[in-house]
């Protein structure tokens, strides 16, 4: 069941990260890097496919009352965002990091869809914090040596 189909909690934005096919980590491997992770990550409906490689997790972090929803993507939708944030990003003022990270963009075939969600809760005291989502994209970036994509704000990481 996707975290959208739970009516305890609000989706708030979706990551990107993009990064080439043969990085597809397996789902063992996935799980070790999640269950590895600072702070207390619940992983549920973790899947893979018949090869044993990752296809899909919803990690819940009740300390920072939030949600993910990660699936794998890849084929010609991937290839095709692919050359759309190398156009969006195209700058003349852009870093050289900035420049490194486009380029690797155009090696991508594949990707994860991070969608992260918020906990909804009565109490006005607990705070949303999105420091789970942090986490596990630099994690994961690190994992795939991808290229992470936060489209609401226009900035790759």
């Amino acid at each position: 069941m996707s975290t959208f189909e739970s009516g305890g909690y609000r989706w708030r934005e979706t990551y990107f990260l993009l990064f080439d096919s043969a990085q597809r980590p397996t789902v063992e491997r996935m799980q070790n890097l999640l269950e590895g992770l600072p702070g207390k990550l619940d992983l549920q409906n973790l899947r893979a496919d018949d090869d044993g490689r990752f296809d899909s997790v919803t990690v819940v972090a009740p300390g920072t009352y939030s949600a993910l929803d990660i699936s794998y993507l890849e084929g010609e939708e991937v290839l095709e965002q692919a050359a759309e944030f190398l156009e969006q990003f195209q700058d003349a003022n852009s870093t050289s990091a900035e420049q490194e990270k486009l380029k690797r963009i155009s090696a991508c075939d594949s990707r994860f869809d991070i969608l992260h969600f918020e906990e909804v809760v009565d109490e006005e005291d607990e705070m949303f914090d999105p420091s789970a989502l942090l986490l596990v994209v630099e994690a994961l970036t690190e994992l795939t040596d991808g290229v992470g994509v936060d489209p609401q704000s226009g900035t790759i990481m």
